[in-house]
């Protein structure tokens, strides 16, 4: 089976895994947003950020160094196993003894018992992540899609049953624990084939893991602080109520890009790690999977932007009109972000993890003064607005690194991107001429915004960009 094959089956699988989770996350959010306060969403936030900032320790990049190294060796694997079970408990406790800080700094007792909670995640999720880790390497997507749709279905129904019954914020924490639960036991279960742990616990066989990890441990570090200051500065400044505005509007946004990019960088990543030797081979692999993150994604964030004022209340029900020019300012946030995420692809197949560390460290310090200056001065939506340069300035450092990387591609680039930008201001001006002359409030006129921009993208980028017969070579490898 070729590689282009290998991508197509295994992109099919995660597709179809994305597409059953996005539809129950998205029921989800809009059940729970007609229960919960806005506060409640904030507080969940807070325990996330939280929850996202141990998870930078917790396995030392070892995802991708072993990947990277095609690693077999089960003496080896046993060690990272026992090590990241083991970094596991240290955060536990760690999460447990600091929660009191951070209820101070964020005054709200609510969240000692959210955050106790949480802490519960890193004495699940580490019995079952080196088996995940083996099943991407291996290739397995249909093991890794079933995981993730059992894992969803499962935790969602827990959630919206336990805030039916009134535990409120509680009932986010604990659904995601259980849905997690799920997924370590069939990530055993389906990875137990490729590795049974040994007594056996060497750090000196894993030097060279831990060294591939420490420039992917300080980019994340990095890379956390970078993407989550704003919200940081909310919680703190603004308050956990103006903190669930601001998360609301930003889920929303990054929706497309959250659930459509893993699965392309999750099927190219092992992928590409075996053509790491041929130059030409990565820079055309990195054009086309731009080319296909474009044509997925810019529709879907143009789409929200224009339906933006119709959407939000269908979706969430009344009380949050807030969010809408939020939402505006993420939707610009979430293309120059797609557009950046492919050089991870990169980075680590050319084993220099390095780089997106200095690329974090740059624009942190590009971020931090813009996010504190416009916050203190603009409130919330300075913040967004802050997120959005710092977002562009970000891109354009990582337009630069690819360069180095593969060598010159701006031109085979702005070729591909060209075609979509234009469909997406097309289909904009036909979505914006429908509201001007027949509205756009109520069920009827928002879903015939939307099947209006859909049919003008698809005629357009099947006029083109797609033959039918290109089409249905796709569908074939598909099949």
């Amino acid at each position: 089976m070729s590689n282009t094959t290998k991508a197509m089956n295994g992109g099919k699988w995660i597709t179809i895994a994305t597409a059953i989770s996005t539809v129950f996350q998205f029921i989800q959010v809009a059940i729970l947003a007609r229960l919960l306060e806005p506060s409640a969403f904030g507080i969940v936030s807070v325990s996330t950020l939280i929850i996202s900032f141990f998870q930078i320790f917790s396995n030392l990049g070892f995802s991708n160094s072993i990947i990277y190294k095609q690693e077999s060796d089960q003496k080896v694997l046993s060690t990272l196993y026992f090590l990241n079970l083991l970094v596991g408990v240290f955060i536990f406790i760690v999460i447990q003894f600091s929660s009191p800080y951070i209820i101070s700094f964020y005054h709200e007792p609510k969240l000692d018992r959210v955050l106790r909670f949480s802490s519960c995640y890193f004495l699940i999720v580490y019995f079952g992540q080196l088996y995940m880790f083996l099943l991407e390497k291996e290739l397995r997507f249909k093991s890794v899609a079933t995981i993730d749709i059992t894992g969803t279905i499962v935790g969602s129904l827990t959630t919206i049953v336990l805030a039916y019954s009134g535990f409120e914020e509680l009932s986010l924490i604990i659904g995601s624990l259980v849905m997690q639960t799920v997924k370590t036991v069939l990530q055993i279960v389906f990875g137990l084939k490729f590795f049974f742990p040994l007594l056996a616990f060497d750090l000196k066989n894993v030097q060279e893991h831990l060294r591939f990890g420490i420039y992917n441990l300080g980019d994340g570090l990095l890379g956390f602080i970078q993407a989550n200051s704003d919200s940081i500065f909310i919680g703190g400044m603004l308050g956990v109520k103006m903190l669930g505005y601001y998360t609301i509007a930003y889920q929303l946004s990054v929706f497309p890009i959250s659930k459509l990019n893993p699965i392309i960088l999750q099927v190219a990543y092992p992928i590409l790690a075996k053509m790491k030797d041929s130059n030409d081979a990565l820079k055309n692999s990195y054009l086309k999977i731009l080319d296909f993150i474009s044509y997925c994604n810019m529709p879907l964030l143009a789409g929200l932007f224009i339906t933006a004022d119709s959407v939000v209340p269908l979706i969430y029900g009344p009380g949050w009109d807030m969010t809408v020019d939020l939402i505006k300012i993420f939707v610009f946030v979430s293309i120059l972000s797609c557009l950046s995420h492919p050089l991870f692809t990169l980075a680590f197949s050319k084993g220099k993890p390095n780089l997106l560390f200095y690329l974090n460290l740059v624009t942190l310090i590009v971020k931090i003064p813009l996010v504190y200056w416009m916050g203190n001065t603009w409130g919330v939506m300075g913040i967004a607005t802050a997120f959005l340069l710092a977002t562009l300035f970000n891109l354009i450092a990582n337009f630069l690194l690819v360069h180095y990387l593969i060598g010159n591609f701006w031109e085979d680039f702005l070729k591909n991107i060209a075609k979509p930008t234009l469909f997406c201001l097309i289909m904009i001006g036909i979505i914006y001429a429908y509201k001007i002359l027949i509205g756009n409030d109520g069920i009827i006129n928002t879903g015939v915004e939307i099947a209006l921009g859909g049919i003008t993208y698809l005629a357009l980028t099947l006029a083109y960009k797609l033959s039918f017969s290109e089409l249905k070579a796709y569908r074939q490898a598909l099949l």
